[in-house]
């Protein structure tokens, strides 16, 4: 599985972002989606995540802010994110699990700058 994950950039406080990771290959229904965060000389945090069924979690930062979703016709998964803030600057890596493997999978990031 390779993921491409795209729609960084720089936006103001405030402001709002989409985030897409598509998936190669037939299993992107089996995978779990993940969406992680790597602020500047910090460790790399789970952000959001979304079974194939549509469960989704987040942390407890961007609960109300931000949304994961997934089109497994399109083999993509999404991270929208609304009112950012500061705080939410970081490279964003895309993640899928494949829980029958036990496989992880890890897309290049894309830098979110969000300047005041």
């Amino acid at each position: 599985v390779q993921l491409q994950a795209s729609g960084g950039g720089l936006v103001q406080v405030g402001g709002s972002l989409r985030l897409s990771c598509r998936a190669s290959g037939n299993i992107f229904g089996a995978l779990v989606m993940a969406w992680y965060r790597q602020a500047p000389g910090k460790q790399r945090d789970l952000v959001a995540s979304i079974t194939g069924r549509g469960t989704t979690t987040y942390t407890d930062s961007v609960k109300g802010r931000f949304t994961i979703s997934r089109d497994n016709a399109k083999n993509t998964a999404y991270l929208q994110m609304n009112d950012l803030k500061s705080e939410d600057t970081g490279v964003y890596f895309c993640n899928a699990n494949w829980r029958l493997t036990r496989s992880d999978y890890w897309g290049q990031g894309t830098l979110v700058t969000v300047s005041s």
